[in-house]
């Protein structure tokens, strides 16, 4: 079982070839992205969803967790990557909240991001390299290294801004797209009912700069692990694949100094 779909919901026990059955049973066409019989969408509820994708060339199906996020992140975006196997997705890589056109504040923005977005068709052909894309965006856990009790607090060199946000893309020659290093205090817990499954899923909304910044852990891999759950005032370190997509129009790029 994939571990990013634990986060929504389903247990190590349901297989891939079962939760796609469920799909194509149950889902909706995702216009979208393709043709019905290749892509569809199953809603979990509560904004949750799993998207399964059919490679028409090769008969195989890929499954991603999906939630639909309220509200909206402002993203500088430095670099587009398309990947041809895989032509309504894009992944994103930019400034997170950049100072708006009108500010005296200098810098490209609060922290690095990068992201994968599913509906790459509304980019258009080209992006402009510092256009501010308005996106929503969740963080699904690949792994969860600790979870800590609140402390007197850090020291500010561990701290990137008021928040006691730390976010990073990983970087560097066969380091996944999409996913970041993160150190992010919580700010409520949540809890969401998967209608398919019946298990419930934990959504952690935390502090980040601009917007919180929702992330989904597997239950399952914190007990497996010795982890405590979640909760208010704790911090959460771990490595989160970041995905989502694009809610808003274009705003115009920062003038050069």
């Amino acid at each position: 079982m994939d571990f990013l779909l634990e986060c929504i919901g389903f247990p190590p026990s349901v297989t891939q070839d079962e939760i796609v059955a469920l799909a194509l049973a149950r889902g909706e066409p995702t216009p979208w992205r393709g043709h019905a019989e290749d892509h569809r969408m199953l809603r979990l509820g509560g904004g949750l969803q799993v998207r399964a994708d059919r490679d028409p060339m090769h008969g195989y199906w890929t499954l991603a967790p999906f939630y639909d996020v309220p509200h909206r992140l402002r993203l500088a975006v430095e670099t587009v990557v398309r990947p041809p196997d895989s032509p309504h997705d894009a992944l994103l890589t930019g400034w997170a909240a950049p100072p708006p056109p009108w500010s005296e504040e200098t810098g490209p923005g609060a922290y690095r991001l990068s992201a994968w977005i599913s509906d790459a068709k509304r980019l258009g052909r080209r992006v402009q390299a510092g256009k501010v894309r308005a996106v929503s965006v969740a963080g699904f856990a690949l792994s969860v290294d600790r979870i800590l009790p609140p402390e007197p607090g850090p020291a500010p060199s561990d701290l990137e801004d008021a928040t006691g946000a730390s976010i990073h893309p990983i970087g560097g020659a066969g380091s996944p797209g999409g996913c970041c290093d993160v150190s992010l205090r919580v700010q409520v817990v949540r809890r969401i009912r998967n209608e398919v499954t019946g298990e419930a899923v934990e959504m952690v909304v935390c502090a980040a700069p601009e917007r919180p910044l929702v992330l989904f852990l597997s239950r399952w891999q914190l007990e497996r692990d010795g982890l405590p759950a979640p909760r208010a005032g704790w911090r959460i370190e771990g490595t989160f694949l970041i995905s989502g997509r694009l809610s808003g129009g274009l705003q115009p790029a920062r003038p050069r100094p």
